[in-house]
């Protein structure tokens, strides 16, 4: 897939340091149409308080340079923060993609917060994104690459020699994202990962996290195909399936939970929406208990 030169598109990055991620303000120089990828609300996990000021400094970035914003895209349901995309839409009219995958997501996690209202159809979202399937913004054409691995329904965007990882690939010296998630799948990921290192060698890769490697002093979100290959510690050439499997299974053996999981999860399912309001008007978030050792005598 190619574009003109003059579609080279404009890449505005936002970092949430409270979450690590980075969110991207993409658009078309000549019709000035936008796409807003993995924006952030904000919540306070001890408070349950919800703010919008890392959205809007989105929203203000795209108004300043007179932009359209026409999508708001997701690459999976993250597990690290709550989706600011419903928000993009009610201000902008913007519609919600994401992968088509997220429909095996959702039957996953219904149950676990018994979420009796959630559809397991993908119907919250307003496009579903299937592999290979091409869409525009302004006159940027962009690719929809599956790579699943991290969770069953992660996808990229790719548009010419730029494209949008989300969780698959960190920094060159941070490495790549866990796979233990439910529907997690360590051997799909590498696949999808050996996908992405497929493509030309000069390619940009978009990262949605940073976590500063031990002996770098800065956050950094970007980096290319070469880089990776070259030094990625996790997955640079040379690394095999069996390698990188055991690996990766004996690393994230050793990891906890993100922090906002269980909030992110049940959010990021219905397309970013929180539960419906109950009986008394207010909205709350499911925490499943699990009783270990015996803890559950009296209890």
């Amino acid at each position: 897939m190619s574009t003109s030169p003059q579609s080279e598109p404009i890449i505005r990055a936002f970092f949430d340091e409270p979450t690590n991620t980075v969110s991207y303000i993409v658009a078309d120089p000549e019709t000035r149409q936008a796409a807003f990828i993995d924006p952030v609300l904000d919540y306070d996990h001890n408070s349950g308080s919800v703010d919008t000021r890392s959205v809007e400094a989105m929203l203000k970035a795209a108004d300043e340079a007179g932009y359209a914003v026409v999508w708001t895209l997701e690459t999976h349901a993250h597990a690290d923060h709550l989706s600011g995309s419903p928000y993009v839409k009610a201000k902008k009219g913007a519609k919600i993609g994401i992968g088509e995958h997220i429909r095996e997501v959702q039957k996953i996690f219904r149950p676990v917060f018994n979420a009796v209202d959630l559809k397991t159809d993908g119907s919250d979202f307003d496009h579903l994104f299937v592999d290979g399937e091409t869409f525009a913004i302004g006159n940027l054409a962009v690719e929809v690459m599956y790579t699943p691995g991290h969770t069953p329904a992660d996808i990229c965007y790719r548009i010419d020699h730029h494209v949008f990882v989300g969780d698959t690939l960190f920094m060159p010296d941070f490495g790549t994202a866990r796979a233990d998630f439910p529907g997690g799948d360590v051997h799909a990921l590498y696949r999808s990962i050996r996908r992405l290192l497929s493509l030309p060698p000069e390619t940009v890769l978009h990262m949605c996290h940073d976590y500063k490697a031990p002996g770098r002093d800065a956050y950094a979100w970007e980096t290319t195909v070469a880089a990776q290959r070259a030094g990625n510690v996790h997955v640079k050439e040379g690394v095999s399936e069996e390698a990188f499997t055991a690996m990766r299974t004996a690393r994230d053996a050793t990891l906890a939970a993100p922090r906002l999981l269980l909030p992110s999860i049940q959010v990021n399912i219905r397309a970013g929406k929180f539960p419906p309001a109950e009986a008394n008007g207010v909205r709350y978030l499911t925490i499943p208990v699990t009783l270990k050792g015996g803890a559950d005598a009296g209890l």
